[in-house]
């Protein structure tokens, strides 16, 4: 199970846009004018972006020294990410009933970097569902497509298994996570959290859309309905007839 973070679990956008404000002065000696929108897309790729929207010409080593500083910057906001932040509308419950499916590691795929995404869920309590070592990031110079790849193949060399369209299921709120999950050989579950409706997830191509994660019997559910490995445990209950 792959995860995006912001919008779909949790939304800190104000601490967000101020960490990136900060690592831009550091970086460029100039104050921040535009922050380009996220929208599903990786901090290397909204780095160069908002480096050019704002004038810099980038160099080799500006995403290097961006990325470092903008972890520090929010590393310095952690302790603002509850107070300004907000967990999506049943995120934690979604979260501790997927975990309870016999055979699921949950991890993220997500445009964040590493220790921010940390920092994130961190903050909500939500880290302890999430193997972290297992995700994709956004320091990672791919495609999400490639990075849900990546994932896969983490995940395989730790738990020695294949993981393919079968076994592996992503949960976003963007076209963009859909189409990582077409690409890169997943199963998709758009929620509609985020800044995409349901009808364009479903034209994107996601296999079940949710309006949000408030019900987690629904999100367990869909999970069950798209893979071919995950049973509940003893106890809990069997969502395959919702197939």
């Amino acid at each position: 199970m792959l995860w995006n973070i912001d919008l779909t679990l949790v939304d800190v956008a104000i601490v967000t846009r101020d960490a990136y404000a900060e690592a831009f002065r550091i970086v460029t000696g100039r104050p921040l004018v535009k922050l380009v929108p996220a929208l599903g897309r990786p901090d290397s790729e909204i780095v160069f972006e908002t480096l050019a929207v704002n004038g810099i010409q980038a160099e080799d080593d500006h995403l290097p020294k961006f990325l470092s500083a903008l972890a520090l910057a929010f590393a310095d906001r952690r302790g603002r990410l509850a107070k300004e932040g907000r967990m999506m509308s049943g995120a934690k419950a979604a979260l501790k009933a997927v975990s309870r499916l016999d055979g699921v590691v949950q991890t993220v795929l997500t445009g964040t970097i590493k220790g921010n995404a940390v920092h994130k869920l961190k903050a909500f309590g939500l880290d302890k569902y999430v193997d972290f070592e297992l995700g994709g990031y956004g320091e990672e110079v791919y495609p999400k497509a490639t990075l849900l790849q990546v994932a896969q193949g983490r995940a395989k060399q730790r738990l020695a298994t294949p993981f393919t369209a079968a076994n592996t299921v992503v949960i976003g709120d963007s076209t963009r996570d859909v189409q990582a999950a077409k690409i890169g050989g997943a199963g998709m579950i758009g929620v509609a959290s985020g800044r995409s409706m349901a009808s364009e997830l479903r034209e994107a191509g996601a296999d079940l859309v949710l309006p949000d994660l408030s019900d987690s019997s629904e999100v367990v559910a869909a999970v069950a309905s798209l893979t071919s490995s995950m049973d509940p445990r003893p106890g809990q209950p069997d969502f395959s007839s919702w197939r």
